[in-house]
């Protein structure tokens, strides 16, 4: 067989065309979903730390209001139940924000917050909203116990 030249192959083709786009595919909604947490989470802690700011605010506006009946009377000072949670809740109302008032004990105002936004991404997997819950309680202190004191 002089003469004659040994004969070459075509390469072979590799049998992976479009492994990297099955890849994205199947990569893709993961990607996007751990992206989402990201940004909803950092929503979510956002919303709790307006939540807890509000609150407290809010309990130390109704703290704030003495039953000045009862303090010039000289009896102890407490709080004016009615007008501290008039106080709070009339702070949450400026502010734009829901929430709940209740008095604690005869001398605190406790105040719970509730935040909800819409998300941003995580809405794409069917979570459309985060909540946040804040709860503060103020209580009025007083400097003078008595005569004297």
């Amino acid at each position: 067989m002089a003469g004659t030249r040994p004969s070459r192959r075509a390469p072979r083709r590799r049998q992976d065309r479009g492994a990297l786009t099955l890849f994205v595919a199947i990569l893709f909604p993961a990607l996007l979903a751990f992206a989402g947490l990201v940004a909803d989470a950092g929503t979510k802690l956002d919303n709790y730390e307006n939540a807890a700011t509000y609150a407290q605010e809010a309990a130390r506006a109704g703290a704030g209001e003495v039953d000045q009946s009862a303090a010039y009377g000289g009896a102890t000072v407490v709080v004016d139940q009615i007008e501290a949670i008039t106080a709070a809740r009339a702070y949450l109302t400026a502010a734009g924000v829901s929430g709940t008032v209740t008095t604690a004990g005869a001398d605190a105002i406790q105040v719970t917050v509730t935040i909800t936004t819409p998300t941003k991404i995580l809405s794409i997997i069917g979570i459309d909203t985060v909540t946040s819950t804040s709860t503060a309680t103020a209580s009025l202190l007083s400097g003078v116990t008595g005569a004297g004191t």
